[in-house]
């Protein structure tokens, strides 16, 4: 396990960075253009961003960006 200090600002800024890469993500996702094996390492990359955004960010901010079963690729 790895520990970080980081002040309040630094914290909104890592916050403020992942919730764009999570929703850029979201809009490649339904693109219907991107090939299926993509689709798939990019859902891979939103399970771990989403991690980590979880422990930065407010549980109600992390409810916008769950995703479903239906959502899914």
């Amino acid at each position: 396990m790895i520990g970080l200090l980081i002040n309040n600002k630094e914290v909104k800024e890592i916050e403020y960075l992942i919730k764009r890469e999570l929703e850029e993500i979201l809009l490649d996702i339904e693109d219907s253009r991107i090939d299926h094996i993509v689709k798939k390492a990019m859902e891979e990359r939103y399970k771990i961003l989403f991690q980590l955004f979880k422990r930065v960010a407010a549980p109600s901010e992390c409810t916008k960006y769950i995703r479903t079963k239906s959502m899914k690729v």
